[in-house]
């Protein structure tokens, strides 16, 4: 299942495709990249990680992208990636980038700035 939501969400004819949440508080909405390069194991694992924790913690504030690097690898170029998986937070500012499957529920919830940094220790 995991597989076919990441293959819809992924790249077609058109560019990336975006999945936007359902709700809008008043609260900040975060613009999400994720980069994979293919259907790997880790970016499929990147991508279920990422719809989870975004569903329990930012409560429809959120819309992610999708952007396989084997599908249109110049797209690279704009956000620097350098490894893939790849989770770029465009907004809010500032820019903040997380490398791996994010796995590491806290680590990606520091990450985006939803809870005080304790992981990096």
């Amino acid at each position: 299942m995991v597989k076919n939501l990441m293959k819809n969400a992924a790249q077609n004819d058109d560019g990336p495709e975006h999945i936007e949440s359902d709700t809008m508080p008043d609260e900040d909405f975060y613009i999400l990249r994720l980069y994979v390069a293919g259907q790997t194991k880790k970016s499929l694992a990147a991508f279920a990680n990422l719809k989870k924790i975004c569903e329990e913690h930012l409560g429809g504030r959120y819309s992610i992208e999708v952007i396989d690097l084997l599908e249109n690898p110049q797209l690279d170029k704009g956000d620097q990636i350098l490894a893939v998986p790849t989770l770029v937070r465009k907004l809010p500012e500032p820019i903040k980038k997380i490398i791996g499957d994010l796995s590491n529920t806290e680590c990606v919830l520091v990450g985006l700035d939803l809870l005080p940094a304790r992981c990096a220790q």
